[in-house]
């Protein structure tokens, strides 16, 4: 008995951000596209991106210098033909209102919901279809492209892979795409939690447990790399948007360094406060310029404490040197329960830059957060899933 086998011109595994972009530019051309996700509901990331109001794009989203990879350049080729002001005329086009909230980056102004159907809504009109809860069972290259067992046999000539990386496996994700590539014979590069919160050693975390909760604004260096935007004490280290940023680029073993009071000169802040009042204690003074918990335990680590007409220069240094170059080296991350992105991936020189095809498996492409690119913290990411789908859109 012959089974019956679906037809499609091209099959798109992931309903994310990349996966749907890929899937409704083909469908413009005339493609019969398909998209099929284990997931019971589409775009998940882009729903809860941005505290639920998707952070979809940086107005810096086409520099290649602020994204990691093996090879950073391949990125230029998709970032400069899908540009973060063509994603904005997508949502204007749509009536969906959006605002730039602080360094280029982008948001809805209602729900992330409205990016979320406003790709549902594309993917319709470009007469593609979507699968939800389909997991694959089975795949097999023919020789007229592709077969995928998923609830029954389905064959297309063109197969996106746009399932996404390892981070936040609460919502499914899994190392789907990386295993393709390798059935193929395509190179993964190594991966590891990207914009990830950072860990403390035992001792230091003691220490710094009463500050839970405490944030201030902080430059945080990872090598050569500095970003200089929000830090956050938790109840397990360090996180905020600084060191989400610091974390792509920093390895386990090395230290960071951190400046918990940028563009202040705490030295001569402190000096002269002794000139006005020797009686104000140090951590008193250190309070006008940081919050009262983080003045308490930085004046104890750097052991400069009392009134501060006791304290002299040399004390001030220590304080203010410790205050503005806050030297440790975190045990690890959170790993990918929190991280925001993957690190590494399917391996660029496997990848052509333009289409997305794998060079030496005619048919299969390869999008988004499955590739070895990684923007920055502040819709980059979103912004390679819609420019690296839309390109592949263009020739699958």
């Amino acid at each position: 008995m012959t089974r019956t086998v679906q037809q499609f011109d091209g099959v798109v595994i992931g309903a994310g951000a990349a996966g749907l972009m890929c899937a409704i530019e083909a469908g413009k051309r005339g493609r019969r596209m398909l998209v099929i996700d284990h997931a019971a509901a589409p775009g998940e990331k882009i729903r809860i991106s941005g505290g639920g109001r998707c952070n979809f794009t940086n107005l810096e989203a086409d520099r290649t210098d602020r994204f990691l990879s093996l090879n950073p350049a391949f990125a230029r080729s998709a970032l400069s033909r899908f540009t973060p002001h063509d994603m904005i005329d997508r949502l204007d086009r749509h009536g969906i209102g959006w605002h730039e909230k602080t360094l280029g980056q982008l948001f809805c102004d209602s729900s992330a919901r409205q990016v979320v159907d406003m790709l549902v809504s594309e993917l319709r009109d470009a007469n593609g279809e979507l699968r939800l809860g389909q997991a694959v069972e089975a795949l097999d290259r023919t020789a007229d492209g592709f077969v995928l067992e998923v609830g029954g046999a389905i064959a297309c000539r063109s197969l996106v892979v746009a399932t996404g990386g390892k981070s936040i496996p609460k919502m499914g994700a899994t190392g789907f795409a990386y295993d393709v590539a390798r059935r193929f014979g395509l190179a993964v590069t190594e991966t590891r939690p990207g914009l990830v919160p950072l860990t403390l050693e035992p001792g230091l975390l003691a220490r710094t447990a009463p500050l839970a909760g405490v944030g201030v604004e902080a430059v945080v260096s990872s090598g050569r790399t500095r970003f200089r935007e929000g830090l956050l004490f938790t109840h397990r280290g360090l996180s905020g948007p600084s060191i989400l940023q610091a974390s792509s680029y920093w390895r386990e073993g090395e230290e960071i360094v951190i400046d918990l009071a940028p563009a202040r000169d705490l030295f001569q802040r402190l000096r002269a406060a002794r000139q006005v009042n020797g009686r104000r204690a140090v951590v008193s003074v250190l309070g006008d310029h940081l919050p009262q918990r983080l003045a308490t335990f930085l004046a104890g680590e750097a052991g400069v404490d009392g009134p501060i007409g006791g304290v002299a220069d040399a004390g001030f240094r220590a304080l203010a040197d410790h205050i503005h170059a806050w030297r440790l080296k975190p045990v690890g991350s959170e790993g990918y329960r929190t991280a925001e992105v993957t690190l590494g991936g399917v391996d660029t020189a496997a990848i052509d830059q333009r289409t997305f095809e794998a060079r030496t498996v005619p048919g299969l492409y390869f999008v988004g957060e499955a590739v070895d690119v990684t923007g920055w913290l502040g819709g980059y990411n979103f912004q390679w899933a819609w420019s690296s789908g839309w390109c592949a859109g263009q020739v699958v």
